[in-house]
């Protein structure tokens, strides 16, 4: 049993049930970073395998929901709700709120879907919901090319600021990971939290204005709207529209707020999620 602890082949690994130190639990974390990375790619392209359409449909989910909800808010908005190049507003709040939802939901059962293999095995749990996130910015890259595309064919003027979208998803990737990390910790408690998410996801589909201009709509109520520009969702979003839109500019809380969610999210996601490290082995 010695020569199987003290093996080359799990140098690193530590027993199931047992939470390693913040610091050294990171750099192991670190260490595998490619475990996480093949296993966003072998996902994804599992998940592209089972339709017949494949990578298509990387590009026609949220540009249906897109199409959609832009066509009956386009019937039914008018005045200060809504804003001018409606089409290209929404397309941008619809394609960049994908990125959370799809992070968030499947990043909050990392854990629990995956329960064999963390019952098997020691190795940071921080990698599972990791590879969710970066799967998903997988899924970003033919999604951002389309939006530049329906941006172009709108009137959009190219612009090198368009550019800072990927900063920007990069940032907001932070913060998707802090928000699945809680999540995931969550889920493993209650699994009832899974019912909770799409009812948090809608809650945010409106309240962060991806379908109307929540500044127009609420300027005459400034300290609700002040409520709303706080919403890390909306800050991302506003932010987003601002490089890629020449009739939207963010206000400045939402450039400040983005990147103070983003290192607080990460920040609070993996202390709270690495607390519960030894749970996470004995899960059902």
């Amino acid at each position: 049993m010695a020569d199987v602890v003290s093996s080359p082949h799990l140098e690193g690994l530590h027993p199931v049930g047992r939470r390693p130190p913040l610091g050294p639990y990171l750099v192991e974390a670190w260490r595998r970073r490619s475990f996480a990375f093949n296993l966003a790619g072998h996902r994804l392209i599992g998940s592209l395998l089972q339709n017949r359409l494949g990578m298509l449909w990387l590009v026609l989910k949220p540009l249906s929901i897109a199409l959609i909800y832009g066509t009956i808010f386009g019937l039914i908005l008018s005045g200060a709700a809504r804003p001018p190049g409606f089409a290209q507003y929404v397309i941008v709040g619809t394609f960049i709120f994908e990125f959370f939802t799809g992070a968030f939901g499947n990043g909050s059962k990392s854990i629990t879907s995956n329960a064999k293999l963390v019952q098997s095995i020691g190795f940071p749990r921080i990698l599972l919901p990791v590879s969710t996130v970066i799967e998903y910015a997988m899924r970003m890259v033919p999604i951002v090319c389309l939006l530049y595309i329906l941006l172009i064919a709108f009137g959009e003027r190219i612009s090198w600021k368009w550019l800072l979208l990927f900063p920007i998803l990069g940032i907001m990737a932070m913060f998707n990971l802090g928000v699945a990390l809680i999540a995931a910790r969550m889920t493993v408690a209650v699994r009832d939290v899974q019912q909770l998410i799409p009812i948090v996801n809608r809650l945010l589909l409106y309240g962060s204005g991806i379908l109307f201009d929540v500044d127009g709509a609420l300027a005459h109520l400034p300290v609700v709207l002040t409520l709303v520009q706080l919403l890390p969702t909306y800050e991302f979003i506003a932010i987003a529209r601002d490089v890629t839109l020449s009739t939207y500019s963010a206000p400045l809380i939402a450039w400040v707020g983005a990147p103070v969610w983003a290192v607080l999210a990460l920040s609070v996601g993996v202390l709270y999620f690495w607390r519960a490290e030894a749970r996470y082995g004995l899960s059902d």
